[in-house]
Order: structure tokens, then C-alpha cells, then sequence
């Protein structure tokens, strides 16, 4: 059983990508069984979601409207998504989206977060190489990824 089965999980389109280029995407069904996404995430990602991903639009396009004046459209609909769904959680990399759904008092993780919850969790043995192999596809990761990663092996 996932470690979070009571949550919704909304992703945007760079933790899918970022773990499917190094053939980990799997990660996220081990963590939440299920995951979901915005057709505008669909679009972004560019291929075919595993079946344990499901594609919901955000209710309120305005939402998603508003904040693509400012932040992306993969993220502006993931945050408006999360922002109309009680209880989620959205996985989030992109900085200013972060700040964005921070300031809206969402709870967010990035796929560094996700991949320490899964280490922490034994679903995941090697973070190390995990977070290697995301390095050498050019996923960006936080500049303290390594001595968070430290923190938790101790």
C-alpha cells in the first residue's frame, strides 16, 4: 500500500518527465498508486502516461488562466487544480510556481521531496544514483540536493 493513499496527488509535466527519462516514473505509483494531471500536463509531457495516471482539468479555467500570466501552462493548471481539490497534494520543481502555490498555502513537494519520502520509505534503496542520473539528463535539482540527501541518510 502507498505511503499516502488518503491524498490526492496532482503533478506537473517536470517530475514526469525528469523520472521517465531515467526510467523511474514508476517511483510515483510505489508513493501514491495514483497520480493525477491536467490536460495541458498531457500536452507538455508529450507521450504516453502510465495507466495509473489520470487526466482531470482544473474546473475553473480562469484560475488557470490568471496564473499562466505568470507562471507556465502546465504549472498554472496543476496549481489551479490543486487549489479546487481538497487535500492534495501537488509535485511541483519550477521555483516561481513553487513560491505561487507556497503563497496559496497548497502542500507541495518537488521530485527531490518525493524521491527522499520514497528513500525514507524503502522504496527506493540508491537516491544517490537516482539523483545522478536526473543530473545527467539535466534535470534541475535544488543547489542543497546533496546535503539533504546527507540529512536524511543519518
Amino acid at each position: 500500500m502507498p505511503p499516502n493513499p488518503d491524498k490526492i496527488v496532482i503533478s506537473d509535466t517536470a517530475c514526469l518527465i525528469g523520472l521517465a527519462n531515467i526510467g523511474q516514473i514508476d517511483i510515483l505509483r510505489k508513493m501514491y498508486g495514483a497520480v493525477v494531471v491536467t490536460p495541458e500536463v498531457v500536452r507538455e509531457y508529450g507521450g504516453q502516461l502510465p495507466e495509473w495516471v489520470s487526466v482531470q482539468a482544473a474546473p475553473d479555467a480562469a484560475k488557470t488562466a490568471m496564473l499562466n500570466k505568470f507562471l507556465g501552462i502546465g504549472e498554472a493548471s496543476a496549481i489551479a487544480l490543486a487549489m479546487q481539490t481538497a487535500g492534495a497534494i501537488l509535485i511541483v520543481d519550477d521555483k516561481r510556481a513553487r513560491q505561487f502555490a507556497h503563497g496559496l498555502g497548497l502542500d507541495i513537494t518537488g521530485t527531490l521531496g518525493l524521491l527522499i519520502r520514497a528513500y525514507k520509505n524503502g522504496i527506493i534503496q540508491d537516491i544517490n544514483s537516482i539523483v545522478a542520473n536526473l543530473r545527467k539528463v539535466g534535470f534541475r535539482l535544488p543547489a542543497n540536493a546533496e546535503a539533504m540527501i546527507k540529512t536524511v541518510k543519518r
